[in-house]
């Protein structure tokens, strides 16, 4: 199994409602693309500076189904309109389970 972690950290240009907006479009990945066994989209809670703004961490059953959804084209596509254009920093890992 294959773990797909990623942490967002929005610009100032995204204000409360795009952040909104584009957790709820990260959520929706897994009904839109499938192929997860697990997928998980979470604000910080707040509790140490320095922190990302937001988590989405993704099961897959292998690799070949974790590239699968990369090269989706709604993934792509949602990364491209909800994410890209709000980033201020992103990091991820994939990692064997």
């Amino acid at each position: 199994m294959i773990r797909h972690v990623v942490v967002f950290t929005w610009s100032a240009a995204a204000d409360a409602r795009r952040r909104a907006t584009s957790v709820q479009a990260l959520r929706r990945l897994r009904q839109d693309v499938g192929g997860m066994l697990a997928l998980v989209v979470a604000e910080d809670a707040g509790l140490s500076d320095g922190n990302g703004d937001v988590v989405l961490i993704a099961d897959f059953p292998d690799v070949e189904a974790f590239y699968r959804y990369a090269q989706d084209p709604v993934h792509v596509a949602v990364i491209a309109e909800h994410v890209r254009p709000w980033l201020a920093a992103r990091s991820a890992v994939q990692y064997q389970i």
